[in-house]
């Protein structure tokens, strides 16, 4: 599918959000050896042997995880989030709840299926290997992921506000891009062009994904799922101290620096190490100082650099004299 030529209202009520089982399946296709971000690799090596002993123990699962490697992700894994959707377990019960039949026929799309996986509990046991992936590989770290995806979607937010959907999706995904006239090149294969109108558009992060995909569930709901680069590496050493970080202590000074663009608390936890509540009075004392400022963005609250910030964090050691 090369290209979604979006209706006006599908362009208007386009939006980001997370998907706990969008992020499960990007784990599953990483612990696969399917991709993976750079920055994973720790992660990886963490969970690759557990999950290799759960295939070995299942070779239905083993069988099913062999055919993600034709580069075509089923449909019932890669369908949109529904908007009543608040948990993993809301949209894992309907990949739980697809026929065994439906599934098999969604596989092999993507090419015949091995025969071992045409048993009355195929979807059973996707099912299962998809829950433990979410249990043992992604839930013990999910409320800091949440935060990466949140903190992504802020960013995508302000520039679709700055510069309207050819900057908020041109680097989503290798391939994509907003070619204008409500078009939208979602991969490079020759495809006939899909027309979407009064259906709702998704853009889902994933902390895992290294190129991501897109899902459906015909006609009313698409999603492009899409990777955030680069937010599980390790932090980068902190530099040696400057007269900033002796005025204003080393944290202050660190958020002072990463507000050069607006930005939400959450992200700047994951820009800075600290803890939410240390960041949150961090900023309330630069505010106090007039260094930085805040202002809202829907449901976000979004902060800023001052004239004063922005003259304190890029004066040079002879400004001033």
């Amino acid at each position: 599918m090369g290209d979604w030529v979006l209706a006006a209202d599908v362009v208007a009520r386009g939006r980001f959000r997370t998907s706990p089982l969008a992020e499960t399946v990007a784990a599953l296709l990483g612990l696969a050896g399917h991709g993976a971000q750079p920055g994973c690799e720790g992660w990886l090596t963490r969970h690759r042997p557990a999950f290799l002993r759960w295939l070995a123990a299942d070779p239905v699962a083993g069988h099913f995880v062999a055919t993600l490697g034709r580069a075509w992700l089923p449909d019932f894994l890669a369908a949109p989030p529904e908007p009543d959707d608040r948990s993993f377990e809301d949209e894992w019960r309907r990949v739980r709840a697809i026929p065994a039949e439906l599934a098999w026929a969604d596989i092999a799309h993507g090419g015949p299926p091995p025969p071992a996986l045409r048993v009355p509990e195929l979807t059973d046991r996707i099912a299962a290997l998809v829950r433990w992936v979410w249990t043992e590989t992604v839930l013990p770290d999910w409320p800091r992921r949440r935060r990466v995806l949140e903190a992504d979607i802020v960013s995508r937010s302000q520039a679709l506000a700055a510069g309207g959907w050819a900057e908020a999706v041109g680097t989503l995904r290798p391939g994509m891009r907003w070619l204008g006239d409500g078009r939208l090149r979602i991969n490079g294969y020759p495809n006939p062009p899909r027309t979407l109108a009064g259906a709702e558009l998704l853009f889902v992060p994933t902390t895992v994904a290294a190129r991501g995909w897109v899902g459906w569930s015909e006609p009313h709901r698409y999603a492009v799922v899409y990777p955030c680069a680069g937010l599980l590496a390790e932090p980068e050493p902190r530099p040696e101290p400057t007269a900033l970080d002796r005025l204003l202590g080393g944290n202050r000074a660190t958020i002072l620096r990463a507000l050069a663009t607006p930005r939400a608390p959450s992200q700047l936890v994951e820009l800075t190490g600290c803890p939410l509540g240390s960041v949150g009075g961090h900023l309330r004392v630069l505010r106090e100082a007039g260094l930085v400022r805040r202002r809202r963005a829907g449901r976000l609250v979004l902060y800023y650099r001052t004239a004063l910030g922005e003259r304190l964090t890029t004066a040079g050691p002879d400004d001033g004299r």
